[in-house]
């Protein structure tokens, strides 16, 4: 049984990293649209948006805090990437 359980884990970490880099790309088109708009690549208003959706679907078993960290570090990562790309 764990073996089972490890290679579900296993596939589901191989969907994630998917996920994460096809949200990765759309920051970055954001990114180069803000460019094209003289737009600033943060934007406090939106990612308190996204960390409110992902908290108002998350149904557990991690907690709110959790998915909020988790996903703070994924718009870090999301907007540090847009920033590399812009210079």
């Amino acid at each position: 049984m764990l073996a089972e359980w490890r290679k579900q884990i296993d596939e589901l970490d191989k969907q994630l990293v998917r996920l994460l880099n096809e949200r990765a790309q759309l920051a970055l088109n954001i990114g180069k649209e803000k460019r094209t708009q003289g737009l600033p690549v943060r934007s406090a208003e939106r990612e308190q948006n996204v960390l409110a959706n992902v908290e108002s679907s998350n149904v557990g078993p991690l907690d709110n805090l959790a998915i909020r960290n988790i996903f703070q570090t994924v718009i870090n990562e999301c907007r540090r990437l847009e920033e590399k790309s812009s210079r």
